[in-house]
């Protein structure tokens, strides 16, 4: 049965969509913008700083329902520019120093609203 999560430690969905989902096994969230929670765009900072941010979203997520970045199996990551990919790479190494999660990343050409990255994660919930 799919459930809706939802926490204020991360910014809020601002469509037709939510936070994350789950069915008790995996926890999957939406694509994670650098958006604090508070809802400030963080459009003018360096690409690391927008995935530094992308990631404590993502944190946020999984902590509200008892988890860590150590439960995520797989990242799929969208970079607005392929050639920022190191500055990035770089920054989102901080978040996973032992056994990182799979990963895709994509040269996406539009991120929404003018981001440079957007992060999205699918979680163990064990």
């Amino acid at each position: 049965m799919k459930r809706i999560i939802s926490t204020d430690d991360a910014p809020a969905a601002v469509g037709a969509y939510s936070q994350a989902t789950t069915n008790g096994d995996l926890l999957i969230t939406a694509g994670q913008l650098p958006l604090t929670a508070d809802g400030e765009l963080l459009d003018d900072a360096s690409v690391a700083e927008q995935t530094r941010q992308c990631m404590r979203n993502v944190e946020a997520i999984l902590e509200s329902e008892g988890g860590s970045l150590g439960d995520v199996l797989k990242t799929t990551v969208y970079l607005d520019d392929i050639d920022d990919f190191d500055a990035f790479n770089e920054a989102y190494g901080e978040f996973f120093e032992d056994a990182p999660p799979a990963r895709s990343a994509v040269g996406a050409g539009d991120v929404p609203k003018g981001a440079a990255v957007e992060i999205e994660a699918i979680a163990t919930t064990d």
